[in-house]
């Protein structure tokens, strides 16, 4: 599966005392158009994974170019992962990342468990886009993607 270039996200919400939770994740994707549906995995020995299988909401911030360090930020453990970054609370009341290609606040569709993985679905609400260039994960590698293009798509 390392061979598979996917993109680089940062999963936000908050915890039962309102404070900021998040996690890198590569395994993100859209579900569905009509509604508007997206999904996630996280795997069932994070920190986080009761957390996030017990939140009604979620933020998905994909990363730009220039936010590697964010991903070497949310993947450290025992830290104050929001200290380190610039971020806010959204109308919602989920935590916003500054300067991500795009962010979509979503309320928790629905949760299935799958092997050693949760995998958390959200109905889209709002979407914040910052077109850049993407951040992607390839062959165990995270790094800028640099757009060109050859001919028409």
């Amino acid at each position: 599966m390392a061979n598979y270039p996917s993109g680089v996200v940062i999963v936000t919400t908050t915890n039962d005392e309102g404070l900021p939770v998040g996690i890198a994740a590569n395994s993100f994707t859209s579900l569905s158009i009509d509604p508007l549906l997206v999904l996630w995995s996280i795997g069932n020995k994070s920190s986080s994974y009761d957390i996030f299988n017990h939140s009604k909401q979620f933020a998905v911030h994909l990363l730009a170019g220039s936010q590697l360090e964010l991903v070497n930020t949310f993947s450290r453990k025992d830290i104050d992962r929001f200290e380190q970054i610039e971020w806010s609370l959204s109308e919602s009341g989920l935590p916003i990342i500054e300067g991500a290609y795009a962010t979509f606040e979503c309320d928790t569709f629905e949760t299935i468990v799958a092997g050693d993985h949760a995998i958390i679905t959200g109905s889209v609400k709002h979407i914040t886009t910052n077109i850049q260039n993407p951040l992607l994960y390839h062959q165990r590698r995270v790094g800028p993607l640099p757009l060109t293009f050859h001919g028409n798509i």
